[in-house]
């Protein structure tokens, strides 16, 4: 079960791909397609939330363009 840590409200856009970055913004990179790379050159801030990670969490952007977090299931 995930639980919402920011409200955020980003706007997503087809052909890109979102995620907390290490400063724990909403961040953008454009999708690699037909074997293209990706880089992180192309990056670019979305939206300031400045979340603060703890360990053990996996930290993802929901439909609604928040951030949420999921507790890892490690160790199985």
């Amino acid at each position: 079960m995930a639980e919402k840590v920011a409200k955020v409200g980003a706007k997503k856009e087809g052909g890109w791909l979102y995620f907390v970055d290490k400063d724990g913004d909403v961040s953008r990179v454009q999708m690699a397609r037909g074997g293209g790379k990706a880089t992180s050159k192309n990056k670019e801030k979305v939206a300031k939330a400045g979340v603060k990670k703890e360990s053990g969490y996996l930290y993802f952007i929901d439909k609604d363009g928040d951030i949420s977090r999921a507790k890892m299931a490690r160790g199985r």
